[in-house]
């Protein structure tokens, strides 16, 4: 983190080596950029290659606060050292995002746009960076829990299952954990609106919507291990230690650094204190659950299957 005078940003960053994202004055981006790569954009605005029309407030608001969420998620991308596109170019691959609007046609209709994943390219609707509409669409999907910043990290767990688990020796393990993804993902996806989760689902799944699809799974968890690890951070900095879970066990020694912990119980042992203390302070504000999930064996099967997956990077 660097500080310097509001009225000479410019000059006493470029002293230092770096200078001021060109969507600072747009949208208030407090990231940099290093004159050696000589880019105007930061890292984290520089893979996103599609915008809404800026000329409507509303939606220039909405942008705002989508890439607020996406620094999160390139911060934490960042600190695991895990691979990123050097050039977020047009090609299959590379990883790059179209934050868009719905669109008006001619003869009156809504061409909405779908928020997803395609061979590296995410695409969020930038209508859920309204508050009113993404609790509207929580409560209609039967969502327990629904952010901006889960979204990007679900879909980015989409393209790196391309590029670390589709491949000899992950695969295998994949699927003993997740299932089969050669199943196929339309038919899935249409059951399991049709039908609703598994019956049981908590048992084996961090969410309802894991149940659809292997894919679909493996992304939720994924997203859940960045939770994990970026709420244990805050949490530190914040002097929070929690106690452990099991009555007469040892007290917890604060972790270093949970982004770079070698033993995946001991991010567990440390997190899941810490939901049961953020759920009891929202119930006595009056709040649904702070935290609406249940690590259970299975559940932490695949989380250090991902942190495995990271950790070898």
């Amino acid at each position: 983190m660097l500080a310097f005078p509001a009225g000479d940003a410019a000059s006493t960053i470029g002293t230092l080596g770096y200078s001021l994202c060109a969507n600072r004055d747009l949208i208030g981006c407090n990231w940099l950029c290093d004159n050696v790569s000589e880019r105007t954009l930061c890292q984290s605005c520089f893979h996103t290659t599609k915008i809404p029309d800026i000329s409507d407030l509303e939606k220039r608001r909405q942008w705002n606060r989508l890439e607020r969420a996406k620094r999160r998620l390139f911060y934490a991308l960042i600190k695991l050292n895990l691979p990123l596109a050097a050039d977020p170019d047009v090609s299959q691959g590379s990883l790059r995002f179209e934050l868009l609007g719905d669109r008006l046609l001619p003869n009156g209709e809504k061409k909405r746009v779908m928020t997803g994943h395609d061979h590296g390219l995410i695409t969020i609707n930038i209508a859920e960076a309204d508050d009113a509409i993404r609790e509207k669409n929580r409560t209609m999907m039967g969502e327990p829990y629904r952010t901006l910043i889960g979204h990007f990290r679900h879909e980015v767990g989409h393209y790196y299952w391309d590029q670390l688990v589709d491949r000899p020796g992950a695969i295998d393990r994949f699927r003993a954990l997740f299932g089969d993804e050669r199943r196929d993902y339309s038919e899935a996806l249409g059951i399991y609106y049709d039908n609703g989760p598994l019956a049981d689902w908590q048992k084996s799944f961090v969410s309802a919507y894991a149940t659809a699809h292997p894919w679909e799974d493996f992304a939720e968890t994924w997203a859940h291990y960045l939770h994990m690890v970026s709420g244990l951070e805050t949490a530190f900095a914040y002097g929070l230690n929690p106690q452990p879970s099991e009555i007469g066990a040892p007290p917890l020694i604060q972790l270093a650094d949970p982004y770079h912990v070698s033993d995946h119980k001991q991010l567990l042992d440390h997190w899941v204190p810490i939901t049961v203390a953020m759920n009891a302070m929202n119930r006595s504000m009056g709040n649904r659950d702070y935290y609406p999930f249940v690590l259970s064996s299975r559940i932490s099967e695949k989380l250090h299957f991902i942190h495995d997956l990271i950790k070898q990077q």
